[in-house]
């Protein structure tokens, strides 16, 4: 039977089928008691007063960026204002800018980070500057400090896109701690999973009551699901235009969606964050196991670098082929041996199909070029809590198999 080693997935125990069976024998299958304690315990663990649950780590990408174009705050995003990213990302981290109208504006990362470019994005503000959102890439941090100060001194929001680093630290701080909103993916490959879902949080009273407003169509009443007339004014306020005593439960005050999770999903969650401690310890485990086996082929690769003054919770081990390596050739290699590997998501994105065909106004005002020796050079391999030290051994041994050759 062929050896496989995937790059990412879940492991779970009876807890989460239990868990996951009494949710459903409740038929409080909506948000109910066991989104309410994960809301808790998440809160917690990740140092943050307020848990707005979603259905995918995308939409809370979507819903944090949307938050903040509403008329509730001070200095609204408006469409025409940048929003800089960097251009070595997955997705959802950028398309929200765009489905609202704003415009991305570009810059590189550095290697072996692969996390943002100071002093590019430094150069990257202009005065339709409005925000800064940046993933912790592959789990490593970026450079909070330095991001925060720039944010502060332009009076800029900052998301911070945690989906692939839940568990990781800066400053000893769990990272979202510093920003008005992070975000969080329990997709299957994330630290931690019920099938899909997500989470956005903040600190700010003021953010989470939009947050909520818009992930619930956009409504004002703020009653759970089952629940009527929780502000005790349910028939007697006034709203817009409408009849005063308009039921406000009808009342919406912001375009928005319906992007809520339900409490099954809490329920499997809660039983994974028990796990997670584990977790986290056997992704570091796996991580320093394979830099310390595959620095012997560095004259082929350059291996991975943690951002000072952080401590990641590793969604996976990049590795970025040194010039004249094919990388073609040694990804074949590998997945014939059954060891899986997954690029860096869209490379450079402003070279993917869906930039091209649909004419997205974007900007960059530095080079690319790592973004682009990342397109053409870099992939990554996995360390999820399933991979053990017999696997690793067998992938250390691969490499070494592996005839490099240099054009």
């Amino acid at each position: 039977m062929k050896r496989e080693i995937r790059a990412s997935g879940f492991v779970s125990d009876e807890k989460e089928i239990m868990n996951g069976i009494k949710a459903v024998m409740s038929t409080q299958w909506a948000e109910g008691p066991y989104t309410e304690e994960f809301r808790k315990v998440f809160g917690k663990f990740v140092n943050k007063e307020f848990v707005v649950p979603v259905n995918s780590g995308s939409s809370a990408n979507l819903l944090a960026l949307s938050s903040l174009t509403s008329h509730l705050l001070e200095n609204p995003i408006k469409k025409g204002d940048e929003i800089i990213t960097v251009a070595a990302c997955f997705p959802t981290t950028v398309n929200p800018i765009i489905q609202l109208g704003c415009v991305p504006v570009f810059v590189d990362v550095d290697i072996p980070t692969y996390n943002v470019n100071i002093e590019k994005l430094k150069k990257a503000i202009s005065k339709k500057t409005k925000a800064i959102i940046l993933a912790h890439t592959l789990g490593n941090p970026f450079n909070i400090n330095e991001v925060k100060e720039i944010c502060n001194k332009y009076k800029l929001f900052l998301i911070e896109d945690c989906c692939d680093a839940l568990g990781s630290t800066y400053n000893k701080e769990p990272v979202g701690t510093y920003a008005d909103l992070s975000t969080y993916s329990f997709y299957p490959a994330h630290h931690i999973t019920a099938g899909e879902g997500g989470a956005v949080c903040t600190d700010n009273p003021k953010l989470n009551k939009i947050l909520n407003s818009m992930r619930d169509w956009g409504r004002e009443c703020h009653c759970l699901p089952g629940k009527d007339n929780s502000c005790g004014q349910r028939f007697s306020q006034k709203h817009g235009n409408l009849p005063k005593g308009f039921d406000h439960k009808y009342v919406y005050s912001h375009i928005g969606y319906n992007l809520k999770w339900t409490d099954i999903q809490a329920s499997i969650l809660l039983a994974q964050l028990e796990k997670l401690p584990e977790f986290i310890q056997r992704r570091k485990v796996n991580f320093n196991s394979l830099k310390e086996g595959l620095k012997q082929f560095s004259d082929y690769i350059m291996l991975p670098e943690a951002t000072d003054n952080s401590e990641p919770s590793w969604f996976g081990f990049p590795i970025t082929l040194r010039k004249g390596i094919d990388r073609n050739d040694l990804i074949n290699y590998l997945d014939k041996k059954g060891i899986h590997t997954r690029l860096l998501f869209a490379g450079n994105i402003t070279k993917q199909p869906y930039f091209l065909k649909s004419n997205i106004k974007y900007c960059v005002r530095s080079s690319l070029n790592n973004s682009d020796i990342i397109m053409k050079q870099t992939f990554w391999i996995g360390v999820y809590p399933a991979i053990t030290k017999t696997d690793i051994d067998y992938i250390i041994d691969t490499f070494k198999k592996y005839k490099w050759k240099v054009k």
